[in-house]
C-alpha cells in the first residue's frame, strides 16, 4: 500500500510538472499578445512575421490594420516600434473592410471621397495630427533617411471633384496615398510622400520629399502611365525611398523599380554644402492616409483606394530588401 501511495503521489507530481511546462508558455504568449503594439522588440517575430527581419529594427510605423484599439474600433494600434496609434476618420470601423492581399485573408483601410459635391469634411481618410508634433515619431526627426511602403488597390474613380470649389468640371490634381508629415506642417506639407500628382499636365506616381521644414520639396516621378502602375480593382506594392544626406529617391512597384526623373532642377533640398545633410530636427506633425489634414479641419486630394500594411521606416530600403518584402507578402511565408 506504501509503494502504491509513493506511485501515485509520483504520478501526480509528473502531471503538474508537465502542465507548467505545457500551460506555463501558453499563458505567457497569451498574456504578450494581449498587450497591444509597443515595438518591434517587444511585439516579437510573430506579431512582426509578415515584415522582412531586416526592415523591423528601422519599422517606425506600421500598420495591418488587424488591430483596433481595444474599446476605440474607429483606431489602428502600431505594430512598429513608435507606438503611435492612428485615427479611421470620419469612417471610423467601418473603413476597416474584408480584403487583403495576403494568402491567408484578412483586412484593409478603406478611404474615399464621400460628398464630392458639397464642401465638409467628412472624407474618409486616416492619420494622426499635432500641431506641436508627435513625440512618438521622433525617428523621423533630424533623419539622413527613410522609407514609406504598402500595398494599394484604386477602388473608383480618381482624382476626386474638387469639393472646396462649386465648379463641377474642377477635379484635384493629386490623389494622396500615404505621407510623413513635415514639423510645421498645416496637415498638408509633408516629409516624405507616396501619391499621384499632376506633374506638367500629366498625372504620374511620385515619392515627394522636403528635407527641410518650411523648405522646397523634390519629387521623383515615374514614367510609365500611372494608371498602369496603379491598375484600378489590382493590389499593387508601392515603396518610396528618400535619402536626405544625398539628395535621391527611388520608386518601386511590386518589388522593382520603376524608371522615373526629378522634377524640380537645382538644389531643392539645399544639399550643396559639406557636411552630413538631414531632416530638420522637429518631430512631424503626424501621418497622413488617403488624403490631407488628418486633424480633420480640410479636405484634399482624397483616394477611392484600399490599403492594407503601411510602413514607415527611418532609413532608405534596398533594391533587394522591396523585392524580399514583395514576395514575402505575396508567398505568404511568413
Amino acid at each position: 500500500m506504501r509503494d502504491l501511495s509513493a506511485t501515485l503521489r509520483s504520478r501526480r507530481l509528473l502531471a503538474a510538472a508537465v502542465a507548467t511546462l505545457v500551460c506555463g508558455p501558453l499563458a505567457a504568449t497569451a498574456a504578450r499578445a494581449d498587450t497591444g503594439a509597443a515595438s518591434a522588440q517587444g511585439n516579437g517575430d510573430h506579431a512582426l512575421s509578415a515584415v522582412m527581419p531586416s526592415l523591423r529594427p528601422n519599422l517606425v510605423s506600421y500598420y495591418d490594420f488587424e488591430h483596433p484599439v481595444r474599446g476605440n474600433p474607429g483606431q489602428e494600434s502600431d505594430r512598429g516600434f513608435s507606438g503611435t496609434t492612428i485615427d479611421l476618420i470620419n469612417g471610423g470601423a467601418a473603413m476597416r473592410v474584408r480584403d487583403s492581399v495576403s494568402p491567408g485573408g484578412g483586412h484593409a483601410i478603406q478611404t474615399r471621397q464621400v460628398n464630392p459635391a458639397t464642401k465638409g469634411n467628412d472624407d474618409w481618410k486616416a492619420g494622426t495630427y499635432s500641431a506641436t508634433g508627435v513625440p512618438t515619431l521622433r525617428a523621423f526627426n533630424a533623419a539622413k533617411e527613410a522609407s514609406i511602403m504598402g500595398w494599394f488597390k484604386v477602388t473608383g474613380s480618381n482624382p476626386g471633384l474638387n469639393s472646396e470649389t462649386s465648379n463641377p468640371s474642377d477635379y484635384y490634381n493629386a490623389v494622396g496615398l500615404a505621407g510623413l508629415l513635415s514639423g510645421d506642417s498645416q496637415g498638408h506639407d509633408v516629409r516624405a510622400l507616396l501619391e499621384v500628382i499632376d506633374v506638367s499636365g500629366t498625372l504620374r506616381v511620385v515619392a515627394l520629399g522636403r528635407r527641410i521644414d518650411g523648405g522646397k520639396s523634390q519629387t521623383f516621378a515615374a514614367n510609365q502611365d500611372w494608371q498602369s502602375i496603379l491598375t484600378p480593382g489590382t493590389w499593387v506594392f508601392l515603396a518610396a525611398s528618400f535619402d536626405y544626406d544625398h539628395g535621391t529617391m527611388r520608386l518601386y512597384k511590386n518589388g522593382r523599380p520603376l524608371d522615373g526623373f526629378y522634377t524640380t532642377a537645382g538644389d531643392p533640398w539645399q544639399i550643396d554644402t559639406p557636411g552630413t545633410h538631414r531632416t530638420t530636427a522637429t518631430d512631424p506633425r503626424g501621418i497622413k492616409i488617403g488624403g490631407s489634414f488628418p486633424q480633420n479641419t480640410a479636405e484634399r486630394n482624397p483616394c477611392d483606394c484600399r490599403m492594407d500594411d503601411l510602413m514607415f521606416l527611418n532609413r532608405a530600403v534596398t533594391d533587394k530588401e522591396v523585392w524580399q518584402q514583395y514576395h514575402r507578402t505575396v508567398s505568404g511565408r511568413h
